[in-house]
């Protein structure tokens, strides 16, 4: 596995991997990014969408992700993490739907 990179390299890389652990619970997760210069060189932020609901936000630290991407540990962890909330998500999506 890799680990480092750049600050574009890594947020590549994080929204590919929370997008396909999100679409493994319901295809219709998105995950948004979201972008503030303030973050960039430092974290991320993302949240999960399904529908017009949004989940909390996933907040990371980039020297985290950028050390931590090739560990089998940290990646399983943080996959774990983005199915619960994926799930969360679609949940209350679903809900709002039925009730809207």
């Amino acid at each position: 596995m890799f680990s480092g990179g750049t600050y574009h390299e890594v947020a590549r890389w994080l929204l590919n991997f929370l997008t396909a652990h999100a679409k493994r619970v319901d295809p219709r997760v998105e995950v948004v990014f979201e972008d503030d210069d303030h973050r960039e060189g430092k974290s991320y932020r993302a949240r999960l969408r399904f529908g017009r609901h949004l989940g909390p936000a996933i907040e990371l630290d980039f020297r985290e992700v950028a050390d931590n991407r090739g560990s089998l540990a940290w990646c399983t962890r943080l996959a774990e993490r983005t199915r619960k909330l994926a799930r969360e998500v679609a949940d209350q999506g679903v809900a709002d739907a039925r009730s809207g």
